[in-house]
C-alpha cells in the first residue's frame, strides 16, 4: 500500500510538473540519433511568400530528441528544419496550446507524422488524403495521357470520352472521401483545404457544397481560404441560377453589343433558321483549335439557313480582331471586351470556354456545347425540319 501511495504521488507531481498553461504548446520531436547535435529551426512564414521567413525558436537535437515551447493565442501554421536538411523542405506544425508530438522522417520530412492535438491531427490524416488522391491521379494520368492524345489526334470521341469518364468517376471517389472528412473535421483549419477539389465535380451543386461550407466553425470559414470558398458558393449559386433560364427548351433572351467595326448587333438581328451562339475568346487555347471544325460547317451550311454569332470574351480589342482574321471566322461577331465581366456570359451562365448554345428558328435553345460532328449533326437535324 504504502509503494503504491509513493507511485501515486509520484505519477501526479510528474503530471502536474508537465501541465500546460492557458495557450501554452510543447512540441516534443523525436528524429534518428545521428543528427545528434544538429539544430532545429521554428519557424513562420511571411504573408509575403517571397519574404524571408521569421525564426522563433531554436533547440539542439540530443539523444535523438528536441523541444520546442511556447504561447499560440491562435492556432499558427508553423515549419520546422533541421540544420543539414535545408534543401529536403521542412516540418508542417500548427503551434496550439497542446502537447504535440513530431515524428520526423529523416529521408522525407514531408513524410514525419506530427499529432497530439485538433488542428495536427486532421493536418496528418489530411495530407495522406490528398497524397492518396495525387498518387491515383498521378497513376491515371501516366497510364491513359498518351491513349488519349492519339484518340484526340484520331478524332476518335468514344476512346475520349471513355477516359473522360473513367477519370470523373475516379474524381468523384475521392470527392467522397474529401466530404468524410469535412464533416468528420468541421473544426480543423486544414479542413478548409478539401473543399477545392469538391468544385470539379460537375454533378455537385452550389446547394451541396454550401451545405458542408455551412458546418464548419467560424474560425475555418475566417481564414483567407475560407473568405475564398464562402465567395466562391455565392458567385456559383448566382451562375447556376442564371444557367437554370438558359437551360434546354427555354427561349434564348436577347442581348447585343459592339461588332468590330464599332456598331450594335444583338442576337435578334442575327437569327438564322439555325443559330449557334459561341462564345469563346482569342486567348482560348481550345476554342481556337475548334475554330477549323466551326468554319469548315458554317461554309457548307450558312447558305441552308446557319448563322454564328461569336460573343468574345476578350479584352483587348486588337486581339479580338486578329483572332477573327486569321482564323477566317466569316461570321458575325460582337463583344463588350470585359473579359469574364461580360454581362452576356454572366447572363448565360457561361463559365467556361468554349460555350455554345444552339438555337431554332424560334429561338429556342435545343442543345449546348456540342462539338465537331455531334454538333454538325445537330445542325443539319435541325435545318432539315
Amino acid at each position: 500500500m504504502k509503494k503504491f501511495l509513493v507511485f501515486a504521488l509520484t505519477a501526479a507531481l510528474a503530471v502536474s510538473c508537465n501541465k500546460l498553461k492557458e495557450n501554452e504548446y510543447e512540441i516534443s520531436g523525436t528524429i534518428d540519433p545521428s543528427f545528434n547535435g544538429k539544430q532545429v529551426f521554428l519557424k513562420e512564414q511571411a504573408e509575403n511568400p517571397m519574404s524571408p521567413m521569421t525564426a522563433l525558436d531554436t533547440a539542439v537535437v540530443e539523444n535523438g530528441k528536441f523541444t520546442f515551447k511556447g504561447i499560440s493565442e491562435t492556432p499558427k501554421e508553423r515549419l520546422i528544419f533541421i540544420e543539414g536538411k535545408d534543401q529536403d523542405g521542412a516540418v508542417f506544425v500548427y503551434t496550439e496550446e497542446g502537447h504535440i508530438a513530431v515524428e520526423v522522417n529523416k529521408d522525407t520530412l514531408f513524410n514525419s507524422v506530427v499529432s497530439g492535438t485538433l488542428n495536427n491531427d486532421a493536418q496528418t490524416k489530411y495530407t495522406k488524403l490528398a497524397k492518396e488522391a495525387g498518387k491515383g491521379d498521378k497513376e491515371f494520368q501516366e497510364k491513359n495521357m498518351e491513349l488519349f492524345n492519339k484518340a484526340k489526334a484520331e478524332n476518335d470521341t468514344v476512346t475520349q470520352n471513355r477516359i473522360i469518364k473513367e477519370y470523373q468517376n475516379m474524381s468523384k471517389e475521392n470527392n467522397k472521401k474529401y466530404v468524410a472528412f469535412i464533416e468528420e473535421n468541421p473544426n480543423a483549419l486544414v479542413t478548409i483545404k478539401a473543399f477545392p477539389p469538391l468544385f470539379n465535380d460537375q454533378d455537385k451543386k452550389a446547394a451541396d457544397i454550401q451545405a458542408l461550407y455551412d458546418k464548419l466553425s467560424p474560425e475555418v470559414k475566417e481564414t483567407d481560404l475560407g473568405k475564398k470558398i464562402g465567395d466562391h458558393l455565392t458567385k456559383m449559386a448566382e451562375m447556376e441560377a442564371a444557367q437554370a433560364k438558359v437551360a434546354e427548351g427555354t427561349m434564348a433572351p436577347d442581348f447585343s453589343a459592339a461588332t468590330p467595326d464599332g456598331k450594335t448587333l444583338s442576337l435578334k438581328e442575327a437569327m438564322g433558321k439555325v443559330t449557334i451562339i459561341d462564345f469563346w475568346a482569342s486567348w482560348c487555347g481550345p476554342c481556337r483549335q475548334e475554330n477549323p471544325n466551326v468554319v469548315a460547317m458554317y461554309n457548307e451550311l450558312h447558305g441552308k439557313g446557319l448563322n454564328i454569332i461569336g460573343v468574345s470574351l476578350d479584352q483587348d480589342a486588337a486581339k479580338w480582331k486578329d483572332a477573327i482574321a486569321a482564323d477566317k471566322l466569316t461570321w458575325q461577331h460582337i463583344s463588350h471586351l470585359k473579359g469574364w465581366e461580360d454581362p452576356i456570359a454572366k447572363e448565360y451562365g457561361v463559365n467556361g470556354i468554349p460555350a455554345t448554345f444552339i438555337l431554332d428558328a424560334s429561338g429556342k435553345i435545343v442543345a449546348k456545347n456540342l462539338r465537331g460532328e455531334e454538333l454538325k449533326a445537330k445542325v443539319k437535324e435541325l435545318l432539315a425540319q
